[in-house]
């Protein structure tokens, strides 16, 4: 069989995909996105619309094929789901998020058919841009996995992330692919093309400097406590007594920090069942050692039907913190009642939580306010603002112990940072089996825990004061800056074609 153009950049567009992913953690090789991207954006020239579609598809197989894999393992080995069954699943789940870079590609051509020169070819990244946007917040809840800007943490770029965020950074990630391949081919610019690029990534230098935040009090010591309970024992009656036994002691090891923090749902009990005899008088204890705890559990609301994913504060002040941004497939089913239907007859059983809503107030502990968020609210950058400034520091409780010796507890440390960052707060980071951190306002991480090792991590932070400008301004400017920008280029691609 003769091996075509067309199947070449085809072919082309899935390695693409691959070294996309190589560049985020726990690879890291951060200039892969760079390189990816600017082969994909090659791939889209002077074809039509549905040829980009199927080579932005092709790109999102590789890309997340290899970047979200490890969905299977939570399926199959904590879902108990049949290989054939968490196979599929899986399928389904890469072959669903790999047909948003495909839009992107149906998209840059669609508007702005990228043979016409200049004009079209500074578009993609805007695309690009605006269909992160559209799956990292709109869809399904929002799945922010893999946008090109968490791959940056480490390059110039991230001097930008306080000021711009995540979407912000991400397009200028995408330029730079865009501009790096107009250079490869565009003699007639290329010295100017040269000097953008050149005070793109010397302005994001430059703002990696800048300190956009100070410090409002005097260190505090902290621990944060990694059981290391695996997740086909943790919820096993029997256990549930050695458990809270293991993180009690755990704890009291450790009553000379100011602050403790326990890692996602550590009690794997309701509220109402141990309240009385295991919280009220662990509170105690830590008021008498002026410690301020920090413990995670199932709550009911109202009635029984009701439930939240919630955070308690344990100590000098006890209060409550009720999960707001929940998990599709995992804490709530959408499309209902096809998805139930679907999983029910796999026999794979998924929680049925509530949002706790948005107008929460913030708990505080060491004398200081901070802004909670569990599991997979912390790779929302709108949401981690809310709370600024009051708040000194962030607070994440996770347990990516779904998803076993896999990539995707480096990935989720990786997007937590990016809160640190986008605040300028410190963030402390409690996980079930890792990875467990305490994360400086730059996204350095300070120390970190091994994986699968019961373990406390002992550390400072500085509460923190003032804003960053996203803090301020959050993304919202960004995306109708994409918006205004896009339609101001596809005016001029207009304009050029009827002069020409």
């Amino acid at each position: 069989m003769r091996f075509s153009s067309n199947n070449y950049w085809d072919f082309v567009a899935v390695i693409a995909g691959i070294l996309f992913t190589l560049a985020f953690a726990p690879f890291d090789y951060s200039y892969l996105a760079l390189a990816a991207l600017s082969l994909l954006f090659a791939s889209w020239q002077n074809i039509s619309p549905g040829r980009a579609l199927l080579r932005g598809y092709l790109f999102g197989l590789g890309s997340f094929g290899l970047g979200v894999s490890w969905v299977y393992i939570s399926i199959h080995d904590f879902g108990r789901a049949n290989i054939a069954s968490s196979g599929l699943l899986t399928g389904i789940f890469v072959g669903f998020w790999a047909l948003f870079p495909g839009l992107a590609g149906y998209l840059s051509v669609k508007i702005l058919p990228i043979n016409r020169g200049l004009i079209s070819m500074m578009s993609i990244p805007v695309v690009w841009l605006l269909v992160e946007y559209f799956r990292g917040d709109l869809v399904l809840n929002g799945f922010p996995w893999l946008q090109i800007a968490y791959s940056q943490l480490e390059t110039p770029l991230a001097g930008y992330i306080p000021v711009v965020g995540v979407y912000g950074t991400g397009f200028l990630a995408a330029l730079t692919a865009s501009i790096i391949l107009c250079i490869f081919q565009t003699r007639k610019y290329w010295l100017l093309l040269t000097i953008v690029l050149a005070v793109i990534w010397t302005t994001g230098s430059i703002l990696q400097a800048i300190k956009w935040t100070q410090a409002i009090g005097n260190p505090i010591q902290v621990s944060l406590i990694q059981g290391n309970i695996t997740q086909d024992q943790k919820w096993l009656p029997e256990n549930r007594i050695n458990t809270l036994l293991h993180y009690k002691k755990m704890t009291e090891q450790h009553w000379n920090s100011a602050v403790i923090v326990w890692p996602e749902t550590s009690i794997p009990a309701y509220l109402s069942e141990v309240n009385e005899w295991f919280l009220l008088p662990l509170s105690e204890a830590a008021r008498q050692h002026n410690t301020d705890l920090i413990v995670s559990l199932p709550a009911h609301g109202i009635s029984e039907k009701e439930k939240y994913n919630a955070v308690m504060t344990l100590g000098k002040e006890m209060a409550i913190y009720r999960k707001k941004h929940l998990l599709p497939f995992g804490e709530y089913m959408p499309w209902q009642p096809v998805s139930g239907f679907i999983l029910n007859s796999l026999a794979i059983k998924l929680g049925n939580f509530k949002s706790g809503g948005i107008d929460q107030p913030l708990l505080k502990a060491a004398g200081y306010p901070f802004i909670t968020s569990i599991c997979y609210e912390d790779a929302f950058g709108n949401e981690g603002i809310r709370g600024l400034p009051d708040a000194a520091y962030l607070v994440n409780v996770t347990n990516d112990g779904w998803f076993g010796d896999s990539i995707e507890p480096y990935q989720h440390l990786q997007i937590a940072r990016m809160r640190a960052v986008e605040t300028g707060r410190f963030l402390l980071r409690s996980t079930n089996t890792g990875a467990t951190a305490i994360v400086a306002p730059d996204g350095k991480i300070i120390s970190q825990a091994p994986l699968f090792k019961a373990t406390t991590l002992n550390g400072m932070l500085t509460p923190m004061g003032g804003m960053t400008p996203y803090a301020r301004l959050g993304d919202t400017p960004i995306v109708y800056s994409m918006l205004i920008l896009l339609f101001v280029m596809v005016v001029l691609a207009r304009r050029q074609k009827v002069k020409g």
